[in-house]
């Protein structure tokens, strides 16, 4: 059995803790030789003291002194948006997991690739953004893109290797946030602090916010119809508040294979790093017997605009999706700064959708051009 090498981009979000657990639970299969994260010293020192990969990086150059003191050890350390992507091409790593919130880990998601690295891919806006380009880059380097995402790792389980052409359908599980009940005319009202309070799963606060708004759903969808080479209008999403079921597949012949286990993202970090292989953990199993009940229901499309919006973007393709998501991220950001209104999210996101002129067949200039344009659209939506 093969030890991952691993170099983990975003080390001290969420995403990142957890795959330090997997770390620990599975040393004979993992292996940590590289972190990186963008603003927090401290912790990242302290990340690196308790693991010793041979190289850190720290975005924030203002903060290396800080993260220098903080070492009990000397790793190779790596500064700024370029010592992102030096950490990323790491000699000695197989495999680079990114975690990294936002835009940042596209850059260094293409020069791994490009290195010859496997993908572990926890940042959705990565295939949301280029999706084509990194699949495109992928299959030229024979690099293997592997979902650590719940839904898309459990999407990746069901199907096992199959060819997309055998199924009908893939659907992507929702808790439905915070306010699936909540009557729309309540919307207005509601605070940053009820949206990052989520019912089922512990995630950092833009995510979180992208749970309420079903955002995160909307980016999933794009992100299933490139790592699984499927067409939007067979991606579908469905509710299910246990968050017990994490997607499922239908297949032809009306078959259904889900994936079942708690709510924690240990269990799909470790199957992406141990892929193909199964190995035994420290999680806790299901206990069926607990499980009173396991309910699903249609999301309310029209008091939750985000998976429309975002079915929109797929199918449009080019540098639409770039769009929403760069609009989204700014329209989150001013939520939590108490900025606008919690449906201004979506209405900010369609309006900034709306006056984009797509491109089709994107370069990567092309698509962080758009990304910034939109982010200077979105800012004046914000402000006006």
């Amino acid at each position: 059995m093969k030890r991952r090498r691993i170099v983990v981009l975003g080390a001290t979000g969420s995403i990142g803790e957890s795959a330090l657990k997997v770390a620990r639970d599975i040393p004979e299969r993992m292996e940590v030789v590289g972190l990186a994260a963008k603003t927090n010293a401290r912790k990242l020192a302290a990340q690196a003291n308790l693991v010793r990969p041979e190289a850190v990086c720290l975005v924030d150059e203002s903060r290396i002194a800080e993260l220098r003191e903080a070492l009990e050890y000397e790793p190779v350390i790596f500064a700024g948006e370029t010592g992102l992507e030096e950490i990323a091409c790491l000699t000695s790593a197989d495999m680079v997991l990114v975690a990294v919130v936002g835009t940042g880990g596209l850059r260094p998601a293409l020069a791994a690739i490009e290195a010859g690295k496997d993908l572990a891919v926890a940042s959705k806006e990565i295939l949301v953004m280029a999706g084509e380009a990194v699949m495109e880059a992928a299959a030229r380097k024979g690099a293997r893109v592997l979902p650590v995402d719940s839904e898309h790792n459990a999407i990746f389980q069901c199907l096992d290797g199959r060819d997309s052409n055998t199924l009908r359908r893939l659907i992507i599980t929702a808790s439905g946030g915070p306010f699936r009940e909540t009557p729309n005319e309540q919307f207005a009202s509601i605070t940053p602090e009820e949206a990052l309070k989520h019912p089922t799963w512990n995630m950092g606060p833009k995510v979180t916010i992208d749970s309420a708004t079903l955002f995160n759903k909307g980016l999933e969808m794009i992100e299933a119809h490139w790592l699984f080479g499927v067409e939007m209008a067979r991606v579908e999403v469905i509710i299910h508040p246990q968050s017990i079921v994490h997607s499922m597949v239908e297949f032809a012949d009306g078959s259904v294979l889900a994936q079942l286990s708690h709510s924690d993202m240990c269990f799909p970090i470790q199957y992406a790093v141990t892929w193909p292989d199964r190995v035994p953990n420290s999680l806790p199993p299901l206990d069926f017997a607990k499980l009173r009940q396991l309910d699903f229901a249609a999301p309310r499309l029209d008091d939750f605009p985000a998976l429309n919006l975002a079915r929109r973007a797929g199918e449009t393709g080019g540098t639409l999706p770039a769009v929403m998501n760069a609009a989204n991220e700014v329209a989150v950001s001013a939520f939590l700064d108490r900025r606008i209104a919690f449906p201004r999210i979506w209405q900010l996101v369609e309006e900034v959708m709306n006056r984009h002129a797509s491109v089709a067949k994107p370069t990567l200039d092309a698509i962080l051009d758009a990304d910034r344009r939109a982010r200077v659209e979105a800012g004046k939506f914000v402000d006006s």
